[in-house]
């Protein structure tokens, strides 16, 4: 990998050519050591994958891949929010990630010889001249943007959904717990009726029995 002072010595104005140099890894600590490099040509290399770190690397303004075998971009691609020029003809993408659509300054791309899926194929189209890469952008990135916005509807949809689910288990859950109260309600209101029953019931027995022994006693009194 490239040291910090190597890719000084590669750097040219604002410019930093590492194209042709077999790169499997882009050294990101080391470019993110060079602000000044807001153009970076990483073209015609032997790069399969973008470490996420790359994101961070927002002064960049103008990446060239092209060249590359990338087969996909990070999540979070769309940091590079400064990104005005994006080359990434002959690589193996199908798709792009759905933060693409925050690139809001990006003015020119090429897509050209990857094996887009069909949708994204024909919304970038040919790209065989400048007008047609600055058309290419920007179709892509309000592509991007519907993309978006289905996916957060669809996000909102399910979050509704399960709302409503979680309102309707909670009204269930109160409702069994009403039920448990009323059956303890009811189960203690019928122990107190019973318990009334026998309290009457016993003063019944007391009142005959005290009643029978009066009888008795008045029976010998006569006798």
């Amino acid at each position: 990998m490239p040291k910090e002072n190597n890719l000084r010595d590669k750097l040219e104005g604002n410019e930093l050519d590492l194209s042709l140099n077999n790169l499997s890894v882009v050294p990101v600590k080391e470019l993110a050591a060079l602000p000044k490099a807001t153009r970076l040509d990483l073209s015609c290399n032997a790069i399969t994958i973008l470490p996420d770190a790359f994101c961070s690397l927002s002064h960049l303004v103008k990446i060239d891949l092209s060249k590359n075998q990338l087969g996909e971009l990070p999540h979070q691609f769309g940091l590079l929010q400064n990104l005005q020029h994006l080359d990434l003809l002959g690589n193996q993408l199908s798709i792009l990630p759905i933060s693409f659509f925050q690139l809001r300054k990006l003015k020119w791309l090429d897509l050209k010889d990857n094996p887009l899926k069909e949708d994204l194929k024909k919304v970038a189209g040919d790209c065989l001249d400048e007008a047609q890469c600055k058309k290419c952008a920007q179709r892509v990135l309000d592509y991007m943007k519907g993309i978006n916005s289905a996916v957060e509807r669809e996000k909102q949809r399910k979050l509704t959904l399960q709302r409503e689910k979680d309102a309707a288990e909670k009204a269930l859950e109160e409702e069994e717990m009403q039920l448990k109260r009323d059956k303890r309600k009811q189960a203690k209101a019928e122990r107190q009726r019973q318990q009334q029953e026998q309290r009457q019931q016993m003063n019944h027995q007391q009142q005959e029995a005290h009643r029978f022994e009066e009888e008795e006693e008045e029976g010998n009194w006569i006798n």
